[in-house]
């Protein structure tokens, strides 16, 4: 796995920021080209996207969203959305990008980002009684009374994100979310997060998952940049060098499922292989985020401790878990686009392809080349921009299309709508926030950089080759 080490960051790279010169409209690669995936291409799709997000807003938070950017009205609103939405509007607001016609600009931005911080922290989702965050509402009625880990890491990534561009509050947001970290979720003895609680906290699930120590992981990186707090850092190396282990045990394919001794429970879920949150088998968008995750853990220093006895370095890791994903999972039935899931031989279980595993596929991809200067991930990042143009990109409104049958035809057996911009958000920034421990903390150092007129080296860089 050790090919072309040459120019690897590990640790060794310094978190300083580099701001991009903009390609001219005269260059190859410049604005007037619009090459999937070069400077252009990415700035519109931000703006693209968080305008069709606009459409989410409702008094509770923000709502699901149909494949025209209309609320459902028989959905609930849900808490992993309204704080989805919440930090992608703050990292909309700390880009500080012209809008696209008809889109938010910087006050819009801002109000939209504070409407979901007070909707978190005043609205019907938060319980004022227990404490933490119900899993979703529909008006005052709480219809699903869980805690949730994978929602309430969110809310901290939300919190974190909205702390780091000033919205009101977003400090308070971030303190309360940490506060219910530290009090519920976290697991000190297993370095690792419990999944599930009842409305009271009186009785916690046995079931175990990594879909949500992995969104916990990104939620401890972006809290402890935002606080300065190296413990969250400290917190997500251990859960990613766990999930490493994990991994390579079963050649690179992440285990999902466990009980509550975290024991792996590899046929969990085989007759609802398509779940949205817990799919049977191995989840290959999972192997490509983890792969990302583990970079910007080993990057950002909170794996100063290193690999210990019998745990995978985590750069070497990241390349295996990429190399995996992209072998069992792209074009493996003739047909191009990543499989959703695949079985412990590598066998696709389910054929859909989701937009969300192309769109970490392009962040990993991105943030690999960064850290290893292998040219193979340029190619890579490329080709998966090629494909979201030409198949997920909707060209009507830039909004990307949430599942497609393998050839190509938009589907809705896993995802109905078009709910989620967060992925395809942080895809189109990944370039542009090379280096940080999480994007908002990048594009903070970026405007900080672009202030200074800084020429150093590290967030906000970009991918050399496609933004030359």
């Amino acid at each position: 796995m050790r090919r072309g080490r040459a120019g690897l960051a590990g640790p060794h790279r310094r978190y300083s920021a580099h701001v991009p010169t903009p390609p001219t409209a005269a260059s190859p690669s410049g604005p007037g080209v619009r090459r999937p995936g070069g400077w252009h291409h990415r700035r519109t799709q931000r703006a693209l996207l968080l305008r069709f997000a606009a459409g989410s807003r409702r008094p509770e938070g923000f709502g699901y969203l149909d494949e025209r950017g209309y609320v459902v009205p028989a959905r609930p609103v849900e808490l992993w959305i309204t704080a989805r939405m919440t930090h992608v509007f703050g990292l909309g607001l700390l880009a500080g990008e012209p809008p696209a016609d008809g889109g938010p600009g910087h006050q819009e931005l801002r109000e939209l980002a504070g409407h979901g911080v007070a909707a978190l922290l005043d609205g019907p989702l938060r319980d004022r009684r227990h404490g933490g965050w119900s899993a979703a509402v529909d008006g005052a009625d709480v219809v699903d009374p869980a805690k949730q880990a994978y929602a309430h890491a969110f809310v901290v990534l939300a919190g974190s994100t909205a702390a780091t561009a000033g919205v009101a509050r977003g400090e308070e947001l971030l303190a309360a979310a940490l506060e219910v970290q530290e009090g519920r979720f976290w697991d000190e003895a297993e370095g690792m997060v419990v999944e599930e609680w009842d409305a009271a906290w009186t009785r916690p699930d046995d079931y175990r998952g990594v879909n949500s120590a992995m969104h916990t992981v990104e939620a401890y990186l972006a809290a402890g940049a935002a606080t300065g707090d190296r413990r969250w850092h400290e917190r997500a190396a251990r859960i990613a060098r766990r999930v490493a282990g994990w991994a390579r045990e079963r050649g690179w394919r992440v285990p999902e499922h466990f009980d509550a001794r975290w024991t792996p429970l590899p046929e969990h879920n085989r007759d609802r292989p398509a779940d949205p949150f817990r799919p049977y088998g191995a989840t290959v968008g999972h192997g490509l985020e983890w792969a990302r995750l583990m970079v910007t853990v080993r990057t950002s220093g909170a794996d100063a401790g290193g690999a210990g006895a019998g745990t995978p370095d985590l750069m070497e890791a990241a390349e295996a878990l990429a190399d995996r994903a992209v072998a069992d999972g792209w074009a493996a039935d003739g047909h191009d686009g990543f499989v959703y899931t695949t079985d412990w031989e590598g066998r696709p279980v389910v054929r859909q392809r989701m937009h969300w595993v192309v769109a970490e596929a392009i962040a990993t991809s991105t943030v690999l080349h960064w850290a290893t200067g292998e040219a193979r991930h340029v190619a890579d990042a490329e080709r998966w921009w090629g494909y979201a143009d030409r198949h997920l990109i909707d060209p009507a409104d830039g909004s990307w299309r949430h599942e497609l049958d393998p050839d190509g035809t938009p589907s809705a057996t896993t995802w109905p709508g078009r709910p989620d911009v967060y992925h395809a958000y942080q895809a189109a920034l990944a370039a542009d926030t090379l280096g940080a421990p999480s994007f908002a903390a990048g594009l903070a150092a970026r405007g900080r950089a672009t202030q200074r007129g800084s020429e150093g080296h590290g967030p906000g860089g970009s991918v050399a080759g496609w933004d030359a």
